[in-house]
């Protein structure tokens, strides 16, 4: 007589607020093919309400310009719209934007044989409009903790950008200069007119960038990019020993 295998066990559909190691989370993730995000944050899971326009879509083309005309000129880095990144156990977010540096080039991320970011990307965006709570909270502890050098958190309905970086396992915010300017720390030349971005002044906001994108500090950070053995990449604005 044949045996009858036992029937699998279904798994069960993520839900918000799911307490869940990475593993299980991404067994159940990959089960729900019609699922197009859902994170995994301190052990929680998130899963977000339909994205608005004005609140967020808007906004998030608004800042993939701006990260896409750097990356287009920095060879050697990467920019990625929503991908998954393996951090560690309990967190597996799908930021609204990463920029990274390849790891050919001395980059602390790198791509699993499946195609996933596991580690952290140099750089994180998020659009916080419902989710500003989260940005601002577990997620930012999330970030810091596991080395995410620079974190820009875009408060739609407050109208204010928060650029942080990480120093001395803290993150501090970036000064705004006396030009209306941030400038990356991570990445010599990436500049942002906050007041311009906030006003929808893209064009102002490109200027800005290809300033940023011609200034002597880019085009050193491009030629540190093709050594990767120069440990000034993990600190670009660090002179070279």
């Amino acid at each position: 007589m044949v045996k009858t295998p036992p029937p699998q066990k279904r798994l069960p559909p993520l839900e918000n607020g799911d307490r869940l190691n990475r593993y299980e989370f991404e067994r159940r993730y990959n089960a729900m093919p019609h699922l197009r995000k859902a994170e995994l944050i301190e052990g929680i899971v998130h899963m977000p309400a339909a994205l608005r326009f004005r609140s967020h879509g808007r906004p998030h083309a608004m800042l993939m310009a701006w990260l896409t005309d750097y990356w287009v000129a920095t060879p050697g880095v990467e920019l990625g719209i929503e991908p998954t990144v393996r951090l560690d156990l309990d967190n597996e977010p799908q930021p609204d934007a990463v920029l990274l540096i390849e790891e050919s080039c001395g980059g602390q991320a790198r791509l699993s044989e499946d195609d996933y970011l596991e580690g952290a990307p140099e750089l994180v965006a998020e659009i916080a409009a419902s989710s500003a709570a989260i940005d601002l909270g577990d997620k930012k502890h999330a970030y810091r903790r596991n080395g995410i050098q620079e974190y820009i958190v875009w408060q739609v309905f407050d109208q204010k950008v928060d650029w942080f970086y990480l120093e001395e396992g803290e993150y501090v915010p970036l000064p705004v200069a006396a030009d209306g300017v941030i400038r990356s720390r991570m990445f010599p030349g990436l500049w942002l007119a906050v007041d311009d971005l906030l006003a929808g002044n893209m064009v102002q906001v490109l200027a800005v960038l290809q300033q940023g994108l011609a200034s002597p500090e880019h085009a050193a950070f491009v030629q540190q990019l093709s050594k990767p053995d120069e440990r000034a990449i993990a600190e670009p604005n660090r002179p070279l020993p």
